[in-house]
């Protein structure tokens, strides 16, 4: 069974002890400079670049801790970081029985330049629309609303190169572990399953503290 935890912030305080009193130390085992609950994954390189951090989110289209996370946990995280935070999600199902559509389409819309209006787009389908099965028509309806041509992104979705696309993230999942959505993995190598936007906040802070200390 794939777990997957509800941030909100009644649990914040909670989970910060947490991180302090159960997981802070073996943290800082791996990479001292760095603060927070999180996991180096040995075997993954970093992607750092000074005064950037590049964050990967795992997530499923039809999970609701992935909406969640995406509509208000990544949005608090951009405001408090601006361009110094880099995001793109990933494709990563758990929930059975679906199609992959909707994970084609993001890929295929981030080929044109608009990966993010239509994860927005899919997200507010599924989630608030309460639309389960994307159909041709609902389709042109969301390639219309991101402002793309759809017969160019109908033309590319017929390709095999976001499904590939999708089966890559998917076998990256994989590879890093991924038991739950949303997992988070910054710079590479830090994967964080704690996700309430206080851990994530405390531990980029921590990176981009730590470029500054280089200097």
């Amino acid at each position: 069974m794939v777990k997957r935890r509800v941030w909100h912030g009644g649990l914040f305080m909670g989970l910060m002890v947490m991180a302090w009193l159960g997981f802070s130390g073996i943290a800082q085992a791996g990479k001292p400079e760095l603060k927070g609950n999180f996991q180096i994954l040995s075997e993954e390189k970093s992607t750092h670049k000074p005064g950037k951090v590049q964050l990967v989110e795992f997530a499923d289209f039809y999970c609701p801790h992935c909406h969640r996370f995406d509509g208000e946990g990544l949005a608090i995280l951009e405001k408090a970081f601006g361009n110094k935070l880099e995001a793109v999600m990933v494709g990563y199902p758990v929930i059975p029985g679906k199609l992959p559509t909707a994970f084609d389409m993001y890929e295929q819309a981030k080929t044109m330049g608009k990966g993010n209006e239509m994860k927005r787009a899919l997200f507010r389908t599924i989630h608030t629309d309460k639309i389960g099965i994307i159909d041709k028509a609902i389709r042109e309806v969301l390639i219309r609303e991101v402002g793309l041509n759809p017969a160019a992104f109908e033309e590319g979705l017929a390709s095999a190169k976001p499904a590939k696309a999708f089966e890559d993230g998917r076998r990256w999942g994989d590879r890093i572990k991924v038991q739950q959505t949303p997992t988070v993995l910054l710079d590479g190598n830090i994967k964080v399953e704690q996700i309430d936007p206080e851990n994530l906040k405390l531990i980029i802070q921590s990176i981009l503290d730590g470029d500054s200390a280089k200097k």
